[in-house]
């Protein structure tokens, strides 16, 4: 009789944790999602009680850990320590005790580590840039700390800024797309916006998790640089979001004066993930069409 494949995903009502959801459902795996917030298992990641309990009796193969506030704001600090630090402290913990042929994989970011506007990688310098980055980094020592001493499967793919239909106005390319929308269906609020001449990735949230699906099952690379390599400027999106209705940009938006923005260029140096055979599929049109449509 064939056995059921488990997995856990924490954070599962974000866009990596739906993308994830959705890609081992394909691969008939039995997926228990939790999140602080929506219709799915209600549980909070920073309760080692709950987390232990969940890992212990699901035995999962596969435990993604997801959960954060996407955020490098200072008033997000005990937020995102308690999600992404602790979290991960009691993740590790629980499988360490109970389940230590899981599978962990653990969410990074670009944002942590020194950006010097040259290609980033695995070698890279980490910086406790803001209250984000400090957690991201101790939760990358704390996985260190586990794979060394306890052997255990932990895996850190550090995330470059990818994006969805799933994300919300506060991050600026969806700002961009619901303002498209509302401005070519008759409203007349203006956008304002920050430096548009800043570069960065343009990933669809959707192929980076294939990459951590390919990093999570092989054990010759724990650690991995995900994102595409390639970057465009916010203001290449902006043009392309309102040409695409034949709109003119530049009667719709308002660029703030003395905005300072926390880089001019964020880049990956993706060589060791697409050593695994991974390459994103969806391109920048592509990925902004798809954010027009809302699918």
């Amino acid at each position: 009789m064939h056995k059921t494949t488990n997995a856990i995903i924490f954070g599962a009502s974000g866009q990596d944790g739906y993308f994830m959801s959705r890609l081992l459902e394909k691969e008939q795996i039995n997926v228990l999602c939790i999140s602080r917030s929506g219709s799915i298992i209600q549980g909070d990641v920073s309760d080692y009680a709950f987390v232990e309990a969940q890992i212990k009796q699901f035995q999962p193969k596969y435990i993604f850990h997801f959960a954060a506030q996407s955020t490098t704001r200072h008033d997000a600090l005990f937020d995102n320590h308690k999600s992404i630090s602790t979290g991960t402290l009691n993740i590790l913990e629980s499988v360490q005790l109970h389940s230590p042929h899981s599978r962990v994989f653990l969410s990074g970011s670009a944002m942590q580590f020194k950006n010097e506007g040259k290609p980033i990688n695995e070698s890279a310098p980490f910086e406790a840039s803001s209250p984000y980055a400090v957690a991201r980094i101790q939760s990358v020592y704390a996985a260190r700390y586990y794979r060394d001493h306890f052997g255990l499967k932990v895996f850190v793919g550090y995330f470059f800024n990818h994006d969805s239909f799933l994300r919300t106005e506060k991050h600026v390319n969806k700002k961009i797309t619901a303002a498209v929308n509302k401005i070519r269906n008759g409203g007349t609020e203006l956008l304002s916006l920050g430096n548009i001449d800043v570069k960065k990735e343009f990933n669809f949230a959707g192929d980076l998790v294939e990459a951590v699906w390919l990093l999570v099952n092989q054990d010759k690379i724990y650690e991995a640089v995900i994102g595409s390599g390639e970057t465009h400027s916010i203001k290449e999106w902006v043009a392309y979001c309102f040409e695409k209705y034949h709109l003119d940009w530049q009667q719709y938006v308002v660029i703030k004066k003395d905005f300072l923005p926390e880089y001019e260029i964020l880049v990956s140096d993706p060589s060791i993930i697409k050593s695994l055979g991974w390459k994103p599929q969806t391109s920048f049109t592509a990925l902004a069409d798809s954010m027009l449509e809302g699918g």
